[in-house]
């Protein structure tokens, strides 16, 4: 490599670590957004974020941010495999957010900064008609922000490449269709089953701190780094990294529903630790991030569901659960207990759903947001197709806006694309839980164990010491030897249902 080279690949290095440096200040503020900053201070808040938000699309759009890419672009093949990567995330970005005009985006960054606020009040009013214009304006944006981009086949395959690179409207109406087939058919058994577990065996109070207690036993043994991270309460859970050393999640506790929090917590465990062991010499450039954001969803739901919903992590983590909670199910078996945690039922709340009806839940919001994106639903009629798709596809019907349309808080940050990597995370972990069982045979040792190590290491082995260093679809082929198969899925609920309604006894 010349001189030259070596000097201009440094300084994209450089300015690399600059706008993380921006990104990381503004990732605080919305962290302090979303856990408690004063009402009064919002309307500064979102100042705030309109402004850095602006300053960092204006370095990724930068006349300097070109001539890097001029300079090195032609030279990728001598680049080291972290420059590479990275030039071609800043080369992607650059050609998407060059054509949005700098002044469309600094209003778009400050409207959402605003929305995500009165979301939140407008879900404490239940009132849909507040949140409603700032949802129109989002729509609107994203839709003129499409326009700018362009797409092959479909509008909203735009939005999806952003946060599952290469997955398309095509791939997964086939896919969800397989897998919602699988799932209705398996629930229909289920409504079916001669046995039917207790749910009333869970219809007790636990406090706050009894949950925070457990939870945080639980992390410590996914092996949750909490000299990197650390817990806080917030609405609507979430897990955010600063850096690689300061990774944060959060939670929400209901004393009459333990689950929501505990299972909440696993989950963004997951993604913290996904983060936490990044490979450092990641750190301050774009690919000290999740590959993509389905694959970062394969990490917390492989905690959340296919290791903390197994019949064996309960049998090893009931007797801390009874000693916390005691006396209230001091009577209940682990069996007992295990099989009222994961009773399938019609459910309303997305976060709050059980393993099998969980990707139903995903397919309503693709499919709305499928037809917002294509101009075949307005904002006016959304709150309709909501409750008609959950009347449809789980036989309920949502009597309030914070049961219904305003639950979740992704739309109020223009995350449209989203959603289905929730669904592609569920498939992509039961694909990686079969080639770990495969290398690991005593996974069911390990979960009766007091330390998940192996487990935290197989997946740091695999997939998160690559950060965007890997694309998606390569860390799946590469660690499974095959493409995306919603075979693993759907063997997993098959089995998991079987034995909690005793499908296969007479």
């Amino acid at each position: 490599m010349s001189e030259n080279l070596q000097k201009l690949e440094q300084e994209f290095l450089d300015y690399m670590k600059k706008i993380s440096a921006f990104e990381e200040a503004l990732s605080l503020v919305y962290w302090d957004l979303r856990t408690g900053a004063p009402e009064k201070g919002m309307a500064g808040r979102s100042e705030v974020i309109g402004t850095l938000s602006a300053e960092i699309f204006k370095m990724k759009v930068s006349e300097e941010m070109a001539a890097f890419i001029a300079g090195l672009w032609v030279e990728k093949a001598n680049l080291s495999d972290v420059t590479r990567r990275s030039l071609k995330e800043c080369k992607k970005e650059y050609d998407l957010n060059k054509k949005i005009p700098a002044k469309e985006y600094e209003a778009y960054s400050k409207l959402v900064a605003e929305a995500e606020t009165m979301w939140a009040t407008a879900r404490a009013n239940n009132d849909f008609a507040a949140f409603k214009p700032y949802l129109e304006k989002i729509i609107a944006s994203k839709r003129k922000f499409v326009s700018y981009w362009g797409y092959d086949e479909n509008p909203y395959d735009t939005l999806l490449d952003q946060y599952e690179p290469g997955m398309t409207v095509a791939v997964l109406d086939d896919v969800f269709a397989k897998l919602r087939e699988a799932i209705l058919t398996l629930r229909k058994k289920v409504e079916a089953a001669n046995y039917q577990p207790d749910p009333t065996l869970l219809h007790k109070h636990v406090s706050k701190a009894k949950q925070k207690e457990f939870s945080m036993r639980i992390l410590a043994k996914m092996g949750f780094d909490f000299e990197a991270g650390r817990l806080d309460d917030t609405v609507h859970p979430f897990a955010t990294g600063l850096n690689i050393g300061d990774v944060r999640i959060t939670t929400r506790y209901d004393g009459d529903n333990f689950k929501m929090a505990i299972f909440g917590i696993i989950h963004e465990g997951g993604h913290a630790i996904y983060e936490q062991n990044i490979d450092p010499k990641l750190a301050g450039t774009p690919l000290a991030n999740g590959a993509s954001m389905g694959i970062h969803e394969s990490q917390s739901l492989f905690y959340e569901i296919i290791l903390g919903s197994s019949f064996e992590f309960w049998q090893s983590n009931y007797k801390d659960f009874q000693e916390i909670t005691a006396p209230e199910f001091d009577a209940v078996s682990v069996e007992d207990f295990y099989r009222a945690v994961n009773i399938s039922e019609s459910s309303l709340i997305r976060i709050e759903a059980d393993t099998l009806t969980y990707p139903l839940h995903i397919m309503i919001r693709y499919e709305l947001e499928k037809a917002i994106m294509n101009g075949e639903i307005g904002v006016d009629e959304l709150r309709d197709a909501w409750n008609a798709k959950y009347e449809e596809y789980l036989g309920v019907r949502p009597e309030n806006d914070a049961d219904g349309i305003l639950q979740d808080i992704h739309w109020s940050g223009g995350d449209f694309g989203y959603f289905p990597s929730y669904a592609l995370g569920y498939m992509y972990a039961a694909q990686l839980f079969e080639a770990m069982s495969t290398a690991i045979p005593n996974v069911p040792e390990i979960l009766a164990s007091d330390d998940y190590s192996p487990i935290r290491v197989w997946l740091t082995e695999h997939v998160h010491q690559y950060g965007m260093l890997k694309k998606p679809l390569d860390i799946l082929q590469d660690t499974t030897c095959e493409g995306l198969n919603p075979d693993y899925l759907i063997q997993l609920l098959n089995d998991r249902y079987d034995f909690i309604y005793k499908l296969n006894e007479a």
